[in-house]
């Protein structure tokens, strides 16, 4: 099998950030495939690579097309693979075609390069060891508040790709769930008009609402937990703990069957329970 494909990552930005063994590989390709025809084949211009042929490969068609590109992979040719900017397969349909190169055991070189991901949690100040990367934030605020109550309890940074003109009900969404966060909005990361606002999220929200539009391409950046909020999580647990030990009392249960209730609902430590059910009366 001679040919292969080729996972090349693209500049977020600025062309300075495309590697020389990514453009190797692009003029070394017999083929292109890329997210958007257009915009590739603008880079492929600015970089003097010529003469290449391009196919679309979105993800309106790479479901369907991705077992074609694999046969003609198994038939000798190399195929080169972009998205409009950064790593393919990052919240992109790159990742179907790499999993059909892989089950079909095609030859898959991945390269470093570019990717917003990364870029965006070292350029916002975190400083928390792990995050998590959920994609696309939700469209819909109940999808993304119910996405957030789940992702509160974990110790990491959370990282969301967001569109501009959701960004507000997005920081809205935060703001409702996680207030005593601070978060960062990395705009237009390597671009002439790159933009790192971090903050508590009442202020970054409070600043985007009151601009006029907003630009470019957005990943959202919000911190871990902090001392303040597990001080007040616990402070709510206790007294949402106290009143269900009251109303349980009230029904005639037993402290010992009221401590048992309190440590299974409200997962807190079995003498505090106690306590709240022997004070419950």
């Amino acid at each position: 099998m001679a040919g292969k494909l080729v996972i090349c990552p693209t500049p977020l930005g600025n062309l300075g950030d495309m590697t020389p063994r990514a453009l190797d590989a692009l003029r070394a390709a017999d083929v292109v495939c890329a997210e958007d025809t257009r915009v590739t084949g603008k880079l492929l211009a600015a970089l003097g690579v010529e003469g290449k042929r391009l196919e679309r490969l979105d993800e309106n068609v790479i479901a369907a097309r991705a077992a074609e590109i694999t046969a003609r992979i198994i038939a000798g040719e190399t195929i080169a693979y972009c998205t409009d900017a950064g790593m393919p397969g990052v919240s992109d349909p790159g990742l179907r075609l790499v999993r059909t190169a892989r089950v079909a055991g095609v030859p898959v070189d991945v390269l470093p390069g570019p990717t917003a991901v990364a870029t965006a949690y070292v350029a916002s100040g975190c400083v928390d060891q792990s995050f998590y990367f959920g994609g696309f934030f939700p469209r819909k605020d109940a999808a993304r508040v119910a996405l957030l109550k789940q992702l509160k309890l974990l110790d990491a940074a959370f990282i969301f790709y967001e569109s501009p003109n959701r960004l507000v009900s997005a920081l809205e969404s935060i703001a409702q769930v996680l207030p005593l966060r601070e978060v960062a909005v990395c705009r237009e990361l390597t671009k002439l008009h790159e933009e790192v606002f971090r903050g508590p999220v009442p202020q970054v929200l409070v600043e985007f609402a009151d601009r006029d539009s907003v630009k470019g391409e957005i990943v959202i950046v919000v911190d871990g937990p902090t001392d303040a909020e597990r001080e007040a999580d616990a402070a709510t647990a206790t007294a949402d703990a106290a009143a269900r030990a009251r109303e349980l009392a009230s029904q005639g249960m037993r402290p010992k069957d009221i401590t048992r209730a309190l440590v299974s609902e409200f997962h807190i430590p079995r003498n505090e329970a106690y306590d709240l059910a022997l004070h419950a009366n």
